[in-house]
């Protein structure tokens, strides 16, 4: 008896008459917002919640993680996502559900127990609600900057033709585990997409190999062997050379050179095309 008098009176809290406080709460967060939402579609976003949470209360609804509270969690969601995607803040996205309380607060003028016992319990409620939207908020942020982390390293690793039978991956900046291995993923399927059989490692602009990185790039080698191709590696500085001595990794086999040029007129005289070296440059 006493829950379904709780029920009746969070419903009753929500559902004031002659007043509209869905459209109060939308006008709350719209100044909250600097009005960054359209109206329009702030107006569909609370109006949807405002009625998906009277209903889940109707339904005696009290646990925000109930079958009944289903609704209100995916449009809770949908405007956590939408909102990390347009770059509001975790407090701005989180003022949606806890702007409603100010809201309320007028409803309390009569003073009645009843009506207080409703706000604290509702107050409660919209708490829980809040941080299940900064959850989800932070979640679509790490999955967005996931997401931009991987297209940043395809972007940093681009794969150059050369010449014909010829590519080269020119590395710059800090060479990590992932990085390494996008690299591997790339030059692998240009020596495919390009029928390559010279590939060229450039990491002038590197400036730093650990043992773990010299290990991937060894790796990459002998897979891009495996398919019939024959890689060099360029640009060694001599800090780096230094580092591959000290940490003792072997690159027995390899072919290294100083620079891209040298490597590029290596790859040529493999692929058999004569080159001659006249004032200006290569030929």
């Amino acid at each position: 008896m006493a829950k379904q008098e709780s029920v009746v009176n969070l419903v009753g809290l929500l559902s004031v008459e002659g007043q509209d406080l869905a459209a109060s709460w939308i006008e709350e967060v719209s100044r909250s917002l600097g009005r960054r939402v359209s109206a329009a579609e702030l107006e569909r976003e609370l109006r949807e919640l405002y009625g998906a949470l009277v209903e889940a209360l109707r339904q005696g609804a009290v646990d925000v993680h109930s079958e009944e509270m289903s609704e209100v969690r995916a449009l809770l969601t949908e405007l956590s996502r939408s909102r990390a995607r347009k770059g509001f803040s975790p407090t701005e996205t989180a003022i949606s559900v806890f702007a409603l309380k100010r809201v309320l607060e007028p409803v309390l003028r009569d003073g009645s127990s009843g009506a207080v016992q409703a706000y604290l319990q509702l107050g409660k409620i919209l708490d829980e609600l809040g941080l299940y939207t900064i959850e989800t908020y932070t979640q679509t942020r790490d999955a967005l900057i996931t997401a931009q982390a991987e297209q940043l390293l395809e972007l940093s690793t681009p794969v150059v033709r050369l010449w014909d039978g010829v590519i080269a991956v020119p590395l710059v900046g800090t060479l990590d585990s992932a990085r390494t291995q996008v690299v591997m993923e790339k030059l692998l399927q240009a020596l495919v997409d390009t029928g390559s059989e010279q590939a060229i490692i450039d990491i002038t602009g590197v400036p730093a190999v650990d043992t773990q990185v010299a290990q991937h790039l060894l790796k990459t080698i002998v897979a891009a062997r495996l398919m019939g191709a024959e890689c060099t590696v360029s640009g060694i500085s001599p800090q780096i050379a230094q580092t591959i001595v000290a940490l003792g990794i072997e690159f027995d086999g390899i072919v290294t050179k100083a620079s891209l040029a040298d490597a590029l007129k290596l790859a040529l005289r493999r692929s058999g095309v004569d080159t001659v070296v006249k004032e200006g440059g290569l030929r």
